[in-house]
């Protein structure tokens, strides 16, 4: 079964399972007919191995190209399972068969591919099936052996393994599951990590390399301003020189404080609120912005780098709504309780075409090449958020375009 590859690993483990346990069904019932010569229900035997089998290639068809399988598939598939394995042994013994504790490997397997509920749904359907077998067990042949003691000691023992199964493997295999998660988690930080060091030690350098231009440009043009102190084009370099200026010891002293993370502060809602609407008509001013919501008196975990993360945001949302010819841009406040704590988020939405399902997956966790610019800065963003303990979650909006929804961690401070 090369070809079930591509195929989700928890179905593609139980459909080569299958297939080895049809074969193994098939070459019992044979040698058991033949070769020891037990009387058994051979054509139905064969009958019900037969459709098993025919389940099994359309089960192959469905999923031969499946890379994530939903639940609610592989609960189907384990159902199915049980009710081949119960019929089967319903027609070659039932619960004085010696294979009937095959009933617990479906909730073996339940157990490291389901959730919680579908574990106990499969643990649930082992029991009754099993239960099944033992009621329908001939009277007149316990009572003959004297076995009634036997089997419901049996039932009791498959009742409590199935139990200890489901409770056992599925708690370790959701401690396993955690723990790849935690450990996936702290990877793709530390791969974000790496790349804004990258980024950083590349945009020292740069900043290291235009001070001297413009080092030399001011002398030049303090020359030219003595030489020709009327000269109106001279004058008017002033201001563009004194600015990179500015921005270049900015850009220093930014640096300075987030490697010594000196710059944790709080800041008031209002005023992180009015900067945004400034920063908007000031360099959009063909973009309308609506709050939808008033923004709540508190303040939040900040620095120097929270107002240009959001304002990356909303540049990439003014990007979009251009490329699709809009220029509306939907703001709103967020809050969530959860236990005692209160998460407070900022709801970013734009009209734009939305979000591909492979920009999702790549937006704030890795470099995506894009015309647009749309991923270096998101990701920027996106460790920011973090740094400051928050977060930040892109998804598409139901009726349109793209929101960007950023939690942001509230402080006692306020009016």
């Amino acid at each position: 079964m090369a070809f079930l590859t591509r195929t989700d690993p928890a179905i593609s483990r139980l459909l080569m399972l299958r297939s080895g346990a049809i074969a193994i069904q098939l070459l019992a019932v044979i040698a058991v007919y033949f070769l020891l010569e037990h009387q058994i229900a051979l054509y139905e035997l064969l009958l019900v191995i037969s459709l098993e089998a025919l389940f099994q290639i359309f089960s192959v068809i469905a999923y031969r190209n499946v890379s994530k399988a939903n639940e609610i598939g592989m609960l189907m598939q384990l159902t199915a399972d049980v009710l081949f394995l119960t019929i089967l042994l319903s027609l070659s013994g039932g619960a004085t068969n010696a294979f009937v504790s095959l009933l617990l490997l479906p909730i073996m397997i339940a157990a490291v591919s389901v959730s919680a509920k579908g574990l106990a749904y499969i643990a649930i359907l082992a029991i009754a099936a099993y239960s099944l077998l033992l009621v329908k067990v001939p009277q007149h042949s316990m009572h003959d052996m004297d076995m009634t003691s036997h089997f419901i000691g049996m039932w009791v023992n498959f009742v409590i393994s199935a139990s200890v199964i489901a409770l056992v493997v599925g708690a370790m295999n959701r401690a396993l599951r955690f723990r790849e998660q935690t450990i996936a988690s702290v990877r793709e930080k530390q791969l974000r990590s790496e790349q804004i060091v990258t980024l950083d030690g590349a945009a020292v350098q740069i900043t290291h390399q235009l001070a001297s231009p413009i080092a030399n440009l001011q002398l030049i043009f303090e020359e030219l301003q003595e030489e020709q102190p009327d000269n109106a084009l001279i004058t008017e370099m002033q201001k563009p020189l004194a600015q990179c200026k500015a921005q270049l010891n900015h850009f220093r002293e930014l640096s300075a404080q987030l490697r010594t993370h000196s710059n944790i502060s709080s800041v008031r809602l209002l005023d992180l609120a009015q900067q945004i609407q400034d920063t908007i008509l000031l360099h959009y001013p063909d973009q309308q912005l609506t709050w939808q919501n008033e923004t709540p008196n508190v303040s939040v975990v900040s620095d120097a780098m929270l107002l240009p993360a959001i304002l990356n945001l909303l540049q990439n949302a003014t990007t979009a709504n251009q490329q699709n010819n809009q220029n509306q841009l939907t703001l709103s406040w967020q809050f969530s309780n959860q236990g005692s704590e209160q998460d407070l988020s900022l709801l970013i939405r734009d009209y734009g075409k939305g979000f591909t399902k492979e920009q999702l997956n790549q937006l704030g966790g890795q470099l995506m090449p894009s015309n647009s610019g749309m991923g270096l800065a998101v990701m920027l963003s996106n460790a920011t958020f973090e740094r400051l303990q928050g977060s930040l979650t892109l998804f598409n909006h139901e009726q349109g375009g793209a929101v960007a929804k950023v939690k942001l961690a509230l402080t006692n401070e306020g009016d």
